[in-house]
């Protein structure tokens, strides 16, 4: 069974950029679509990126797309999430999932994921 934690969230200025990273335990990390998600204060658990078990399909939510870039390096056990252009709208705990379905559409939906992380904070001042 592979664990999640994610690193990497801090506080930050809007315009500024973080790079999260979610660390997996357990030598099955490359057999899982990756993904990343976030919640704010009161608001749902919402999708923001996705990439597949080789490295492939990127895929973003439209409110991040162009601003924030996923990646994994399998050797490492790890997926990234790069944000640059931060903004208020960005703060919120953010949470890495894994999943073993593959489904055609990527690991974009909550319930979708098998396994999540504990979540790493990310805030971001006016």
């Amino acid at each position: 069974q592979v664990q999640l934690v994610e690193s990497g969230g801090g506080l930050v200025q809007a315009g500024g950029s973080l790079r999260l990273s979610c660390a997996a335990s357990g030598r099955t990390f490359s057999n899982y679509d990756m993904g990343w998600f976030r919640q704010a204060p009161g608001k749902e658990r919402e999708f923001v990126a996705a990439i597949d078990w080789s490295g492939g399909r990127p895929y973003y939510a439209g409110s991040v797309k162009g601003r924030f870039a996923i990646s994994r390096d399998n050797a490492k056990n790890t997926v990234y999430l790069r944000m640059d252009s931060l903004n208020p709208e960005d703060t919120a705990v953010y949470y890495c999932a894994a999943s073993l379905r593959h489904l055609s559409s990527g690991l974009v939906r909550v319930n979708d994921a098998d396994l999540w992380g504990q979540g790493t904070q990310v805030t971001v001042s006016s």
